[in-house]
């Protein structure tokens, strides 16, 4: 099965919020793999401004296209985050981050952050921060210019990130120099996402073609698929995601991904009540406040498509 989800607009940040385009979870698609979250910021001139929030149940994924971002958390990580390098954050049972442009003034800017569902043996496990500047690299086999993929998480191509994770898991950004094909492969008993960042691409599978994934969306890949041939006139890079299916229902709401309504209304509490569960980020004196919990009582997210 495949299937192109679209994204849509969402202010992120608060009071200062900056507009990203969400593809990921969608409306009967909660998650590719252990894949729950994606989001893609610019590109366009913005002065990135997250003030310190909260999160349970993930790990953190950013990756930056263009520019520079400034993560600072409740264990004193201090990190600027260049393109090429990996912030990974597991907020396990808790932690409090904030993601600041290091500039003064807007400024381009361009990346993705995505979201990791730690599974139940991991998700209350204490909090824990790393990041990687350098990253494997692996040419695929290719026409032309070449193709070259770097590995973020996970393992693909024979390349195995240092990153850590909890569950079976892919992602790779995949750069196609132009008038070059190449094949990307998959794992059958996975499911796979496709995102084009920039350029221009053309997809295909078992030599039929597949539709084209929208900028800032996701073309889905249900399993079955053991590889994907892409092709570029101008050139293009991509970011491939995947994982073997999540088993375990989610429950998630702002910034947390739990597995019951009693969870986020705790989670929520601890927040807003400054109970130490997330500790504070040095450096800040305000922080987003949690929105408002909903009336209804919150329900797990099933796969529907």
């Amino acid at each position: 099965m495949t299937r192109v989800l679209a994204p849509r607009e969402v202010p992120l940040g608060g009071l200062r919020a900056m507009s990203v385009q969400r593809s990921l979870p969608q409306r009967g698609m909660p998650s590719i793999g252990a894949w729950c979250f994606v989001d893609r910021f610019g590109p366009e001139d913005s002065l990135m401004r997250v003030d310190p929030h909260p999160h349970i149940g993930l790990q953190t994924v950013t990756w930056p296209l263009l520019g520079e971002i400034r993560h600072r958390d409740g264990l004193g990580s201090d990190v600027v985050l260049r393109p090429g390098q990996l912030n990974l954050m597991t907020s396990g049972a808790g932690i409090a981050h904030s993601e600041y442009a290091t500039g003064a003034v807007p400024s381009p800017a361009d990346g993705v952050q995505l979201w990791v569902a730690l599974p139940d043996h991991a998700r209350h496990r204490a909090p824990a921060f790393e990041t990687h500047t350098e990253l494997p690299r692996v040419a695929l086999p290719s026409t032309a210019g070449g193709a070259v993929a770097t590995v973020m998480l996970g393992e693909l191509a024979g390349a195995l990130s240092p990153a850590t994770v909890h569950t079976p898991i892919v992602g790779a950004q995949i750069d196609l120099a132009a008038g070059t094909s190449t094949e990307l492969p998959l794992n059958p008993s996975w499911e796979h996402g496709i995102l084009l960042l920039s350029g221009d691409v053309s997809l295909s599978a078992d030599g039929s073609p597949l539709p084209g994934p929208p900028t800032s969306g996701i073309l889905f890949l249900g399993e079955g698929i053991s590889a994907v041939t892409a092709a570029s006139e101008a050139g293009a890079t991509m970011m491939l995601i995947g994982g073997e299916p999540f088993g375990e229902d989610l429950v998630m709401w702002w910034n947390f991904v739990g597995r019951s309504h009693e969870e986020i209304v705790a989670a929520h509490h601890d927040w807003t009540a400054r109970t130490g569960r997330f500790a504070e980020v040095p450096g800040h004196t305000s922080r987003i406040p949690a929105p408002g919990l909903p009336t209804a009582r919150l329900t797990a997210r099933r796969r529907a498509i």
